[in-house]
């Protein structure tokens, strides 16, 4: 979301006659790298009445941090530090953190701590009130290092995940108070709610028809146009395996254009075909593609041409023109028959087929591109795909 909670560090020398302080804001963020304070170098160490750094780069790859951290802060307190700069974040500190100053950085900052202590005779550190900051500040939205990413390794036919939604650093009501929560369990409720307005909007709609409504509309850029970024080790564009379809958008997905229906009974047949080839599965050389899935996803491309294909059902303007436009993933020939379609009060529903030709053999690794039917400009369905 467009919020942080910035706290200023402002970093000096106790023993520099000009006790010039450097100033930097430390947002919460995603770590790069994994750190903890080790118990026997706090005891070899006075760090009594002073804020310590955790800064251990050798575990980085060897112990996850919700086991680090809590320990850390307990062997900080234990050996009568002040407070605690880690290395990291995690979104239930208030439990351990109690009066001792938590101040959480990723790799980048921690460096630039780590720089000036080793440069600095009398290493000073003054740690301000953490604030709140809201808006073109905070590059938003992003998907966060614990989101559960794609492909599904179970059925890798089908796009995971379908949207992305906000779910980091909510507030929300625990008990007799508030919190800030991360996870699922925080951007469930917020697509849950949207897709409850437009149940209510539109009563006729089927689950699949507002699962396509929310995925073709979605934002894959922010508000000032920048695509939306991955965190991880490196931080990278997001991709279809990332955000699905992008970033919920609610007020596009009420009037989507076009939706993606899916017939109940191709969920019996997705049902049995997840069972592997069998007599039951009804789907073409039962491969779950063939579902009318506002996304594509085709793991195992080769070199004969491959088609699917997608019906989608107008629930715009009666009279209606939409245009293909094609983003073929690299590597890839993507033909779209018909590349025009028109609706009317008698044709309400059309299907085409998106045709997929391998340039050249390429093995290990997903390429992503999308197809996006235009109208007269009040809509642009966007299908991700994934090859």
């Amino acid at each position: 979301m467009d919020r942080s909670f910035p706290t200023l560090l402002t970093l000096g020398d106790c023993e520099d006659e000009s006790n010039r302080f450097v100033q930097m804001f430390v947002h919460y963020k995603k770590a790069y790298c994994y750190y903890s304070c080790s118990r026997d170098v706090l005891k070899s160490s006075d760090v009594v009445g002073k804020i310590v750094l955790c800064y251990q780069l050798a575990i980085a790859s060897s112990s996850p941090p919700k086991r680090q951290f809590p320990q850390a802060a307990i062997d900080v307190q234990e050996a009568g530090g002040k407070g605690i700069i880690f290395i990291y974040i995690l979104h239930y500190i208030d439990d351990i953190c109690n009066s001792t100053v938590c101040v959480f950085v990723d790799y980048e900052i921690g460096k630039q701590i780590t720089d000036y202590v080793t440069n600095t005779r009398s290493p000073l550190v003054k740690v301000s009130l953490t604030q709140d900051m809201v808006g073109s500040g905070v590059m938003s939205p992003r998907v966060a290092a614990f989101s559960s990413n794609g492909p599904s390794i179970l059925f890798p036919d089908i796009v995971k995940p379908d949207i992305t939604a906000p779910g980091f650093l909510i507030l929300a009501a625990v008990k007799d108070s508030y919190k800030f929560e991360s996870g699922t369990s925080m951007s469930c409720p917020h697509v849950s709610g949207v897709a409850a307005l437009l149940k209510a909007a539109n009563p006729q709609w089927s689950p699949a028809a507002i699962k396509s409504a929310l995925v073709t509309t979605a934002r894959t850029a922010n508000a000032y146009g920048f695509p939306i970024e991955a965190e991880g080790v490196p931080r990278k564009l997001a991709d279809p395996f990332d955000f699905g379809g992008g970033h919920i958008d609610p007020n596009k997905a009420a009037d989507p254009g076009l939706i993606y229906d899916v017939d109940p009974e191709d969920y019996f047949k997705f049902f049995n075909c997840t069972y592997g080839p069998s007599i039951a599965c009804d789907l073409v050389d039962s491969r779950l593609y063939r579902l009318n899935l506002p996304s594509i996803s085709i793991p195992d491309l080769k070199k004969t041409p491959l088609t699917v294909w997608r019906t989608v059902t107008n629930v715009g303007d009666t009279d209606s023109i939409y245009r293909a436009m094609v983003e073929s993933p690299p590597g890839v020939n993507m033909v779209v028959e018909p590349s025009v379609l028109q609706f009317n009060a008698s044709t309400t529903a059309n299907t085409f087929a998106v045709t997929f030709t391998p340039l050249q053999m390429v093995q290990g690794a997903f390429n992503f591109g999308s197809l996006t039917w235009f109208d007269d400009g009040k809509h642009a369905v966007r299908t991700p795909i994934a090859l």
